[in-house]
């Protein structure tokens, strides 16, 4: 991916989705792209209107339609929020699950910003329909937004896994947050080390394998941190050994980051159904903003 030229944010102007459209707007400013801003309002299904108010179901769409782009100019036009920034508005009268997704996909866009809806069960149970689409179908870089954004991004959690996209991953969350101190995590496993113990292989031997994986794993965030160009003051490299959810998580407390970013593999019928096991499981957990990256490779 080259320079960010061209923001798309999606808002249902609740406070979540509010938080996503501040946050395009910081990043617009800090990098010069273009922004786009666009609500859906969900009237393609014009059924339960024509029920309620007959012939005047039209009039009342269109009605709908020029209330809501009131509210998002006013919005955008809030100098406390855009930051010196104009956005472009899209009103659009489908679902937003349908329109979002397929205006990300059609458009030039290089980053597409959406709110996280639900806190703690209720956003383990489902992130939210839009984002969820999104995430699945996008094959651009989605930063879904949890939190305000009253500053840039000051420390990134960037979870490698050596992949082809991790290069693009460590690029990308630079871009987005050039000012951000950026820490590398890989979560490791020992290969076979469950089928070592049964075989009676004695933990000091186990543990040796353990400490030569640590080793690699390190040297391979040096080498991914060389080939993106970051400098070695810019950044800390650490390996851990053991569940790729929990140490991701941990380590989003122990770093206090602001910004966690993890890539997406592939778009197969399975990403369909699940969302790569670890991405969707640390989206879920996790109160921290997370770009999510399409490995492109993998595709």
């Amino acid at each position: 991916m080259g320079k960010i030229k061209h923001v798309f944010a999606a808002t249902d102007l609740s406070e979540c989705a509010l938080h996503a459209v501040d946050r395009g707007f910081q990043i617009a400013r800090a990098t010069g792209a273009r922004y786009t801003v666009m609500h859906a309002l969900g009237l393609d299904a014009l059924g339960p209107l024509k029920d309620l108010f007959g012939d005047k179901a039209e009039a009342v769409a269109h009605k709908a339609v020029a209330h809501q782009r009131l509210l998002l100019q006013d919005l955008v036009d809030d100098p406390d929020r855009n930051q010196g920034i104009a956005a472009r508005l899209m009103i659009e009268e489908g679902l937003a699950t349908s329109v979002v997704p397929a205006y990300a996909a059609s458009t030039d866009a290089d980053l597409v910003l959406v709110g996280a809806k639900g806190q703690s069960m209720w956003r383990r149970l489902m992130l939210g329909s839009t984002a969820s689409h999104l995430l699945r179908k996008s094959r651009c870089p989605v930063l879904v937004v949890k939190n305000p954004s009253p500053r840039p991004y000051r420390r990134a959690l960037v979870a490698v896994d050596f992949s082809a996209g991790s290069v693009q991953a460590i690029r990308i969350a630079r871009e987005l947050a050039p000012d951000a101190h950026v820490v590398l995590l890989n979560v490791f496993e020992v290969p076979f080390e469950g089928m070592l113990q049964f075989a009676g292989v004695s933990q000091d031997e186990i543990h040796r394998y353990q400490a030569e994986a640590h080793e690699r794993a390190l040297h391979g965030l040096y080498d991914l941190a060389a080939a993106a160009g970051l400098d070695r003051s810019a950044y800390v490299a650490i390996a851990e050994h053991g569940g790729a959810v929990q140490r991701i998580l941990e380590q989003e407390t122990l770093t206090h980051c602001d910004l966690i970013v993890m890539g997406k593999h592939g778009t197969h019928v399975t990403e369909e159904l699940l969302l790569g096991s670890v991405t969707k499981r640390v989206m879920s957990e996790s109160d921290t903003d997370m770009l999510v990256v399409m490995d492109k490779a993998a595709g």
